[in-house]
């Protein structure tokens, strides 16, 4: 497809994007709703998720509340199934975005890993692991039956060079990461594609305390290339070119969205 205006179409595509009721995923909804998907928006909380929807609708596109979590095997097996329903179809494009510690907590007030125990890890890998896992095993089976697919996950820089003060979220998000080099091998033969996105400091809800820290904001830009904070939509636009037919030969990649404060080889 040689036109680019063409190839981010995606007029008739049903995206599932998890975790839109704020931040990274709210502007990725956004951004796929405005270049013609009819958005599923998924997040822990109703409201907002009901908050994106009208959004979507007030600037004329098209899009569907659908609250959920992400850790509930069953609950994104149905949530899955109710989507396809409504909408007439299944969702071929999915976007793994909630992350953080799940639904209410934050990426402050940590204590050291040797501090902790199973329960503190848990909330850790439920969402960023285990979320995953359970969105991809709803979403594939449809994604096979129309023969096409895209899959993007939201990681971490902490996945791929570790954080000290994030070592549990350093491993989800690194799992998250080798799970869709495995799935892309696997759905490929179907027209499926199966990528990351490793995001570094983005300015969302999920860090406002740290934000609200100047000190603490000016220490952490001194190790970015580029020295301001992410915003959402700098990752949506990554997200949204990886579901798009621009991207149809790109499968198995993580690529970072991140300022600079880490290379890739």
């Amino acid at each position: 497809m040689s036109n680019l205006s063409e190839a981010l179409s995606f007029s008739g595509q049903i995206a599932f994007v998890t975790g839109a009721g704020q931040g990274v995923g709210r502007q990725t909804a956004l951004t796929l709703a405005a270049h013609g998907a009819r958005v599923v928006v998924n997040d822990y909380f109703d409201e907002r998720a009901q908050v994106v929807t009208a959004e979507i609708k007030s600037a004329g596109g098209k899009a569907l509340a659908l609250a959920g979590d992400v850790t509930n095997y069953e609950g994104m097996q149905a949530a899955f199934a109710h989507a396809a329903e409504t909408l007439g179809a299944a969702p071929t494009i999915l976007v793994n975005n909630a992350g953080n510690a799940g639904a209410t907590d934050s990426l402050s007030d940590l204590a050291p890993f040797w501090e902790t125990g199973p329960d503190e890890w848990q909330r850790w890998f439920g969402t960023n692991l285990y979320g995953v896992l359970n969105c991809c095993r709803a979403a594939v089976p449809g994604m096979i039956e129309a023969q096409q697919g895209r899959i993007i996950t939201v990681v971490s820089d902490a996945g791929r060079v570790g954080e000290p003060h994030l070592a549990v979220y350093s491993g989800a998000k690194a799992g998250a990461a080798g799970f869709m080099r495995g799935l892309a091998k696997a759905v490929g033969r179907y027209g499926i594609t199966a990528n990351c996105v490793a995001l570094g400091g983005v300015a969302t809800p999920g860090v406002q305390d740290m934000i609200d820290n100047e000190d603490a904001v000016k220490q952490m830009l001194k190790h970015y290339v580029i020295r301001r904070l992410g915003q959402p939509d700098d990752a949506a636009n990554m997200i949204v070119f990886l579901a798009s037919a621009a991207a149809s030969w790109v499968t198995g990649q993580t690529y970072p969205v991140n300022g600079g404060y880490s290379f890739a080889v």
